[in-house]
């Protein structure tokens, strides 16, 4: 060592190589100083430990020695830094380092330690401290990886060989400074021979040339990647790469058949679809993209067809009417070519295709046509009832030509101007017609088939009025004439203009003038400025509102019609107080006056008069409204129902308050008590006494002779009672027998024949009690039920 030291400056380091059978490792590694300064310093023997070391024993690493250390035990080492104590740790007497855990170059590359001798006594340092790193030596332990994995890439079908697909990349944590543990080699483990891999780089390239994306469109790789370049027991690492072929347009487009026959009806609406066909594409998307053409045919202007863009179909539509008896089919030519054309694939072959196409039209029974379909026609409103205008001429497009009948859509013609004959045609006029209330009439003809009346045919007749002067001239508006009371002689104070209703072809013309009889009118005179109008004039001054406030002035229109009509129009004049700048203040009549001798108490004893008559009359009215009225009804007034309504809802049988059915079944007791009940006054009244009414005891009777017996008392006792009304009265016994064998309940059909009631005095009660007074009239062999509710 002395000799190197004598040819290297200081701090300048130096590796020493021992070689092995396994290779060659560094060895030693010094830190050298000049040799002045080397007689005290460290002396090193080892810098570097292998990793993943997998011994029992703690691996030694070094030896630090000191020149001051004599072996005699006065010297200590001391090791601090980066891992010492707990992964390295050095013998104080010796210098010994050894590592005593497994370390990983991973993890950490290098060891930075501190070291230091020290008097073993005194702990007094002996030497300055000194640094070194501890390297850690690196060993093929791992594998190389794909971070980036799994690939998927795409590269056109058709591409030459040896274009590039995608780069592959596979890193590895070994050391790629030392030996090959880091040196990588890739390969194809799966996709030969369709691709190849670059050993060195990774790219991945076509192998083929002209792979069809038709064919197959998709490939996965397997690459693997193998540090030691790629020797025997390198560690290896794989990758998929999936490898998608896109399309190009390489594919023209196919029709399935070179003829197609399609058939539609000829009542077919246009714009509507005839017919659709597709030709095939192998490609995709905007490559699989066409148009379709009509590239000949018999059909000029009838088809058109276009590209359906979802579906890629060409969609046959009509453009014109089709008729069976005209032309019943057409040919067609259409072509279909792709939009996008790739120039490099033009050597495949005509990017289109064309196929044939029969159109069959069938016939459908078609309602009339009329011809034309909308007919103008002219009359004069002067036409007459009957007067022939026009015709209309309707036919049957089928072969068959079936009669026709016409009619008018009275939809059209509400107020029935118009007649049509149902079997020619001919229009003519049902009712006066007036120009000015319509002008023109929009009719609907109809034309019906006799075959198959559901086939309906319309058209349109325009029939327009044309005028006659039937309309007298008027005013054009309601003239408000006032006249200032100072106006001038010859002052115009109105001018007026006329309308008509008429519309001469030449135009209005009207002509103005008094009426005969205002001709020789001394307060005003008129004017024609012909020009349609004509001013009012006045021939004095002077007027006075006190003595004349209106005048009416009748004025003759007169138009230029052939004949000429004429009007007489009213022209209102009211005379006005003026001021100064001629602004009417006050028209019409003047206000009265009342006389200057009457006073204001005068007035006020006026009204007073008159208050107190309003009042006495008011007092009168209301002691009149407060006159009650009669107790009872006149015989001559109508007597009225009344129905009271109490809204009591009975129990049924279970009600036992409304009637009590224990007096029924005690009527012996119930006949006693009203006998004693029976007041001397009344006493007289009923022939039957007590001792006359008694019979058989009521409970030796069975229930329905006991009620009979008791309903008959009751109506003995009723018929003979004076005060007893000509009504029935009903009353209800909450009790259900065993069958009642009482005939009728009505008084009218009593048990004796020899009663004395009489029903005569209700034919006198008026005609409301006409029927009533019937049905009491003849009683015998009948059975009536009325009930009468006051």
């Amino acid at each position: 060592h002395k000799s190197v030291l004598n040819h290297l400056n200081r701090f300048q380091e130096v590796t020493l190589y021992s070689c092995f059978a396994s290779g060659c490792i560094s060895a030693v590694q010094f830190y050298l100083l000049s040799e002045s300064e080397c007689k005290r310093n460290w002396v090193w023997n080892q810098f570097f430990v292998l990793e993943e070391y997998t011994g029992t024993d703690p691996l030694y690493v070094g030896k630090l020695h000191s020149d001051v250390d004599k072996g005699d035990g006065n010297v200590r080492y001391v090791l601090t830094g980066s891992g010492a104590s707990s992964i390295f740790t050095i013998d104080e007497k010796t210098g010994d380092i050894h590592a005593t855990k497994r370390l990983d170059r991973e993890e950490q590359g290098y060891y930075t330690l501190h070291a230091q001798a020290v008097d073993s006594k005194t702990n007094a340092p002996v030497e300055d401290e000194s640094e070194f790193i501890v390297k850690v030596q690196d060993i093929n332990d791992n594998e190389p990886k794909f971070l980036d994995g799994p690939y998927t890439a795409g590269v056109p079908e058709m591409s030459p060989l040896g274009t590039m697909v995608v780069q592959v990349t596979a890193t590895d944590a070994d050391d790629p400074t030392y030996g090959n543990s880091a040196r990588v080699v890739y390969s194809i483990i799966h996709g030969q021979p369709y691709f190849s891999v670059e050993p060195k780089t990774g790219i991945i390239r076509t192998a083929l040339p002209n792979m069809d994306r038709e064919t197959r469109n998709q490939y996965v790789l397997i690459i693997q990647a193998k540090d030691m370049v790629g020797q025997m027991g390198g560690l290896s690492g794989t990758t998929s790469v999936t490898v998608t072929l896109t399309d190009v347009n390489d594919n023209p487009p196919r029709f399935s058949r070179k003829s197609y026959q399609y058939s539609v009806l000829e009542s077919v609406a246009v714009p509507s679809v005839v017919a659709k066909l597709k030709a095939a594409d192998a490609d995709i998307d905007s490559n699989a993209e066409m148009d379709y053409h009509i590239i000949d045919g018999d059909a000029h202007g009838v088809f058109n067809i276009t590209t359906d863009e979802d579906t890629q179909e060409g969609v046959i539509f009509l453009q014109r009417p089709l008729d069976y008896e005209t032309k019943s089919s057409f040919s067609l030519k259409i072509e279909a070519t792709n939009r996008n054309i790739d120039p490099q694939f033009l050597t495949f072959g005509p990017f289109s295709d064309t196929a044939a196409v029969k159109v069959i039209v069938e016939d459908v029974n078609e309602p009339p046509v009329f011809y034309p379909l909308i007919r103008k026609l002219m009359v004069s409103e002067a036409a007459r009832v009957g007067t022939v205008i026009g015709m209309v001429s309707a036919s049957d497009p089928d072969s068959s030509s079936s009669a026709i009948r016409y009619s008018i859509d009275r939809n059209t013609d509400l107020e029935r101007f118009f007649n049509v004959d149902a079997l020619t045609g001919v229009i003519s006029t049902a009712k006066a017609l007036d120009r000015e209330l319509n002008s023109v009439h929009n009719l609907t003809i109809l034309a019906t088939e006799n075959q198959d009346p559901s086939q309906v045919g319309r058209g349109i007749v325009l029939i327009r009025v044309m005028d006659i002067n039937d309309n007298a001239p008027v005013f054009a508006i309601e003239y408000e004439t006032l006249l200032c009371e100072n106006a001038a002689p010859g002052q115009v104070i109105q001018t007026i203009s006329a309308v008509d209703k008429d519309e001469p072809p030449s135009g209005h013309h009207f002509y103005f003038s008094l009426a005969f009889s205002a001709s020789n009118n001394n307060n005003f005179t008129l004017r024609d400025n012909k020009d349609n109008t004509a001013s009012v004039l006045t021939k004095h001054a002077d007027f006075r509102r006190q003595e004349q406030s209106l005048y009416l002035l009748p004025v003759l229109i007169v138009d230029s019609g052939s004949p000429a009509l004429s009007s007489t129009n009213t022209l209102s004049v009211r005379v006005c107080d003026c001021d100064v700048d001629g602004i009417p203040q006050a028209c019409g009549t003047v206000a009265f006056s009342l006389p200057q001798g009457l006073s204001t108490g005068a007035l006020l004893a006026i009204l007073g008069c008159i208050i107190t008559l309003l009042a006495l009359m008011l007092l009168i009215m209301a002691m009149l409204r407060r006159r009650k009225a009669p107790l009872f009804l006149e015989d001559e007034r109508d007597v009225r129902e009344n129905i009271v309504r109490y809204d009591d809802e009975g129990g049924g049988e279970e009600d036992t308050e409304a009637f009590d059915m224990v007096a029924l079944r005690n009527l012996n007791i119930i006949r006693d008590s009203k006998v004693q009940d029976i007041s001397p006054e009344t006493a007289s009244v009923y022939p039957y006494s007590a001792s006359a009414i008694s019979r058989t005891s009521y409970k030796t009777l069975p229930d329905n002779i006991v009620f009979q017996e008791f309903i008959w008392d009751r109506l003995k006792v009723t018929e003979v009672d004076p005060s007893a009304p000509p009504y029935d009265s009903l009353q209800t016994y909450a009790f259900e027998g065993n069958g009642s064998v009482a005939d009728s309940l009505s008084t009218l059909e009593l048990p004796s024949s020899d009663s004395e009631q009489s029903y005569d005095y209700l034919s006198n009660w008026g005609p409301r009690f006409k029927k009533l007074a019937d049905l009491y009239g003849n009683l015998e062999g009948k059975y009536i039920y009325i009930y009468i509710f006051v």
